[in-house]
């Protein structure tokens, strides 16, 4: 039985959920834009009663007192109007970060491999910012559009020769703006890329510190940095510039047709045609057609950004763009940990990037997005042909063989990080693409190389595992992962706060301290990824001692860095270029296997 298709990523539906809230704001903005218009009819009312042949200043006043109230009232909506911006945009903004982040979790450990950092962390950060930010700057200006075109439709319609200056002009100017918006769209696409890029080494920066310093990289990274934010500053600027060459001429346009309105406006008004207080309304509004050409403008950039912000929040919901873990619904209530690959196909493959749209031809962009080709492949490394072993429940198995062949992967197909390409995976006799992510996740317990340790204390980073574990428990996993000692050391002990990705610890620390999770979480599964290859001599024998407690009590999978960590063993497969060579005990190869016995003696020397 297979899972529930993930639905589409849209944002319609956070809005949806804040209707009420969104009515009020829009009413509240709507009542104060006819404030806005109501006050600028009323004060040409005004006018033309005090200029008229027969003035009535007694009404004229009236009307002004009550275009100051309807100013009031007009402050009063755009107060209200912002405050219910301010409560549900936030709203809004963290529950999309939640939903997006959530996505995060669910995709396919190869989405992460293939993608940089940055293009994850502005998807997850930004973008919601951007989308809520925008669309709420959009139903602004087209409030405020729809002032202005209140304003300047009555004033057209007040004189005739007014209407035809304003009609033309806003056709021209929205033809230069229609040019305007296609080149901002794929320059704003050009730069959120590079973006990501500037975005991803600064994270990796950040948490490589010490190996940069050590290394001596701080030059190059600089220089790399140096080159990856010039990319981003020339696109960034290329978009400006563009931008900015259109709207100087547009501007100067519409400068010089606000000037003939006025001029056309004297011209009328000399000769009778005009009355005074239609002059002054249109001396007074001239700006509102430049306002509504900018707003125009603005219309077509939040409307752009919106587009752009939505569809990178929506590609980790597409499964084109990241792939996503799937799970069956299979439950098993206790595993007993019998493990077995049934001629597994397993490759990594890596496909052609997506050719630059900016650079197409507008209809070759359409074509593009019309009919889009599908992934072409660049390489393909084909790990394992056919790979198939078993491992019996409560033993303890290793992996051996050089770097590269094969061995991590392995534990990434067993522990479902990666999805095998043909063949099958068991857990107790089920396929591992069958059983529920509960019953996975739960019951596998992966110790990797160079464990991720939170950015909390080093209680909260074991409560992770288990947070109902008692403090007998706790101290417990702490003795056999040898971190008493360091931990009785430090003026907070166990609350001592580790910093972000754990750097206030070594890297044998780091990797303690992840086996110390493991240990508390005594899941029938638990695999060691060579999660000892940074520990000391007395500190690598301590866990020895205590991954040799757990025999018998569930399955152990290790990759060993040194032969000498799993000498124990039940069995042990002897691994190269993604074949299974040989197996059995430490002294079945010792004796039988001339490769075995060259790594160990290459170790031992």
């Amino acid at each position: 039985m297979k899972e529930k298709k993930q639905k589409p990523f849209s944002v319609g539906k956070y809005f949806a959920k804040h209707k009420v809230a969104i009515a009020f704001y829009l009413m509240f903005d709507l009542i104060g834009s006819a404030c806005t218009v109501f006050s600028s009819v009323l004060l040409a009312e005004a006018i033309a009663l005090v200029s008229g042949i027969n003035p009535n200043f007694q009404k004229a006043i009236w009307i002004f007192v009550f275009s100051m109230g309807m100013y009031a009232l007009r402050r009063l909506c755009f107060f209200s109007s912002t405050v219910i911006y301010q409560k549900t945009s936030n709203k809004m903004m963290a529950e999309m970060n939640h939903d997006v982040s959530i996505q995060a979790f669910k995709l396919n450990s190869k989405a992460y491999s293939d993608n940089n950092t940055g293009t994850f962390v502005q998807r997850m950060v930004s973008e919601p910012d951007n989308v809520v930010r925008n669309i709420v700057n959009l139903v602004d200006i087209i409030t405020a559009m729809l002032t202005s075109i209140s304003i300047i439709a009555y004033v057209a319609v007040l004189n005739i020769y007014i209407g035809i200056i304003v009609f033309a002009t806003i056709g021209l100017a929205g033809f230069l703006e229609n040019y305007r918006v296609r080149k901002f769209r794929r320059n704003q696409n050009i730069v959120r890329k590079k973006g990501d890029k500037v975005n991803s080494l600064a994270t990796e920066i950040v948490r490589s510190e010490k190996d940069v310093k050590s290394l001596g990289l701080e030059d190059k990274l600089s220089e790399v940095s140096k080159e990856n934010y010039i990319e981003y500053k020339n696109s960034h600027y290329k978009m400006s510039m563009e931008n900015i060459r259109v709207h100087q001429f547009r501007n100067a346009f519409l400068e010089l047709m606000g000037l003939v309105m006025l001029v056309v406006g004297v011209l009328l008004l000399e000769k009778g045609i005009m009355t005074l207080a239609t002059f002054m309304l249109v001396y007074s509004n001239h700006n509102g057609l430049y306002n509504l050409v900018w707003h125009i403008g603005n219309v077509a950039d939040f409307a752009t950004s919106i587009k752009v912000a939505s569809k990178r929040m929506a590609d980790l919901f597409d499964e084109n763009e990241f792939p996503a873990e799937h799970f069956g619904n299979v439950s098993l209530d206790k595993v007993k940990g019998r493990i077995e690959f049934k001629r597994v196909d397993f490759s990594f493959i890596e496909y052609e990037a997506k050719p630059d749209i900016s650079k197409m031809t507008r209809k070759e962009r359409k074509e593009y997005k019309k009919n889009p080709p599908p992934k072409k492949i660049k390489s393909t490394n084909q790990i394992f042909n056919k790979l198939s072993f078993k491992i019996k429940p409560n033993t303890t198995v290793a992996f051996v063989g050089k770097s590269g062949s094969g061995k991590s992967t392995i534990l990434n197909l067993m522990a479902k990080m990666y999805e095998v390409d043909g063949g099958q995976v068991l857990i107790d006799g089920v396929n591992i693409n069958d059983l529920d992510k509960k019953t996975l996740r739960n019951n596998i317990s992966l110790v990797n190389q160079f464990p991720y340790i939170f950015d909390m204390s080093i209680k909260d980073n074991l409560l992770l595992a288990k947070k109902e574990a008692t403090d007998e428990q706790l101290l417990d996993c702490i003795k056999r992962a040898s971190l008493s000692e360091f931990i009785d050391s430090l003026p907070e002990g166990i609350n001592t706060k580790v910093g972000e990705s754990g750097i206030k610890l070594s890297g044998g620390q780091k990797q303690r301290l992840a086996i110390a999770r493991a240990l508390l979480r005594n899941s029938p599964i638990i695999i060691f990824d060579e999660s000892t290859s940074s520990l000391d001599n007395f500190a690598q024998e301590d866990i020895k001692k205590s991954i040799e407690a757990l025999k018998g009590q569930g399955t152990i999978v290790i990759v060993a860095h040194r032969l000498s960590t799993i000498r124990n063993a039940d069995k042990i497969f002897f691994i190269d270029n993604g074949e299974i060579l040989d197996s059995g005990t430490f002294d079945e190869l010792f004796e039988n296997n001339v490769k075995f016995r060259s790594m160990f003696y290459a170790e031992n020397i």
